[in-house]
């Protein structure tokens, strides 16, 4: 069974040419623009691995590389990132039914190359798109680096408009934004940007900072660089959090980012009847795509005693018939090798199920939009200074207005810095790019920073800034603390 969206009233999926490949020995089809994973969905394959010890199935979960539910073989080398790596015609996926067998396939591992570049941004989201545009009108050497095999991160997923002011691109689709934001990098000559790529390790240097970075390339060979830059800014985003449910792991309960990547980016349904949890600005604006994509959004359930988003999105999914459930939380999930149903329950003030409450709900496809944390362990390891903010999602690195961290010259932006929304993220990118550049020596308009963090405080006025600024409050009192400044 396909489940391939062929008509999408905002999308054009450019597929690329129909390949073979080979699941298990089985002969399916896939395009040359599909990842592994979303190409075995999409041929209706939804088990990609088994738990170690109780072998229970596992499916697609986050899209990003974040979890471990896509490790696969490929063309013999194990443990392979399926949800990142391409369709391509010809190739060998096999599931991991167990610990992973040495590789039997021809490794080929490059030399060494060594890297000398001034900045070295790590994320090709809106964050490090905007560090590396602020920071490339100025001579230096730049390196970009980024694990997938596109730029712009979350934006590619996003089809609806954007709010704000003309500044953050209000009023374009986050496609969009990505699209020019990518346009602008690309024409800058000093700019050397490297996709597929993970940067895997922070090592102590007596010159600068010494970085590991491992590219992939389609043979399935790795090519490994040593990098020394003068400064670095790690705009790694985020991970999406999971919640404690019978049965949460089974293939058909995905991350909100994972149906994104599937639906907006691949053109591939996940299923046909969804559960959302979760009604923050994801949850409903998610809700809204999938109905766009031609799924039916069941009901969306909400832990708290009010919906979490904003009104307009989610006067949208109610105009389309989506009832939301407030005080209300998933209670368990059915089925054998996928999700087949659901129950949710009403819970009290103090979030205890209410008995004789229980919904039954018709669905194959449960979507978990509570949330994300910032994924800080690349920045953990430079050394700069790690604390726990709940406001900020979690670990954070502590860092100040300028958007430096304890480390000098360890620059953080976007998500990993705290999550809030894509223009935010935007504007610390800007933030970190030129503070980077005036640490490396160069004269930058201060005026022009000032008007980044006065914005950045504007955006953060509102009652759905709170959040954030609350987060940020902490963050630079513990800098001050260290620091003595801000």
């Amino acid at each position: 069974m396909d489940s391939r969206i062929w008509e999408h009233p905002i999308l054009d999926f450019k597929r690329g040419r129909r390949v073979r490949f080979f699941f298990n020995g089985k002969e399916v089809y896939g395009y040359e623009n599909e990842s592994i994973a979303s190409a075995l969905v999409a041929n209706g394959i939804h088990i990609l691995s088994r738990s170690l010890r109780f072998k229970r199935p596992r499916g697609f979960f986050c899209g990003i590389g974040k979890c471990a539910s896509c490790l696969m073989r490929v063309n013999g080398i194990p443990n392979v990132r399926t949800c990142l790596e391409m369709v391509r015609d010809g190739i060998r996926v096999e599931t991991q039914d167990d610990l992973p067998d040495l590789p039997d396939g021809d490794l080929d591992f490059k030399d060494i190359e060594e890297v000398d570049c001034d900045l070295l941004i790590v994320g090709g989201g809106p964050a490090g798109l905007c560090s590396a545009i602020e920071s490339a009108g100025y001579d230096l050497d730049i390196m970009l680096v980024d694990e997938n095999p596109r730029l712009g991160g979350q934006l590619i997923k996003q089809t609806h408009k954007f709010f704000g002011s003309r500044e953050e691109m209000a009023g374009k689709r986050g496609i969009e934004i990505a699209r020019e934001l990518e346009e602008r990098v690309r024409k800058m000559e000093n700019i050397k940007i490297l996709l597929r790529s993970t940067v895997f390790g922070y090592y102590e240097s007596k010159d600068g900072h010494l970085f590991g970075v491992v590219k992939r390339e389609d043979d399935m060979s790795e090519r490994v660089y040593m990098v020394r830059c003068k400064a670095a800014i790690i705009a790694t985003g985020a991970s999406e959090n999971f919640l404690v449910f019978p049965n949460n792991d089974l293939p058909g309960v995905y991350g909100a980012g994972g149906v994104q990547t599937l639906v907006n980016v691949y053109g591939v349904r996940p299923g046909r009847k969804v559960l959302m949890v979760g009604s923050g600005n994801v949850g409903l604006i998610v809700s809204y795509q999938l109905l766009q994509a031609g799924m039916e959004v069941k009901a969306i359930v909400e832990g708290m005693p009010k919906i979490g988003g904003y009104f307009v999105h989610a006067a949208k999914v109610r105009r389309c018939g989506v009832p939301i459930y407030v005080s209300h939380t998933i209670k368990e999930v059915y089925g054998e090798d996928r999700v087949e149903g659901a129950s949710i329950v009403k819970i009290d003030e103090n979030w205890n199920p209410i008995p004789g409450t229980e919904k039954e709900m018709d669905c194959d496809t449960i979507c978990l939009a509570v949330g994300l944390s910032p994924s800080s362990r690349l920045v953990s390891q430079t050394g700069a200074k790690i604390a726990y903010i709940p406001e900020a999602g979690g670990f954070t690195a502590i860092h100040n207005r300028y958007m430096e961290t304890t480390k000098e010259n360890i620059f953080v932006a976007g998500d990993l810095s705290g999550i809030e929304e894509a223009s935010i993220a935007m504007l610390e990118g800007k933030i970190a790019g030129l503070s980077a550049v005036r640490n490396l020596g160069f004269e930058v308009e201060e005026e022009r920073i000032k008007r980044y963090i006065e914005r950045l405080d504007e955006l953060r006025a509102g009652p759905f800034g709170e959040r954030g600024r609350k987060a940020k409050e902490k963050i630079f009192k513990m800098w001050s603390e260290v620091n003595g400044k801000l």
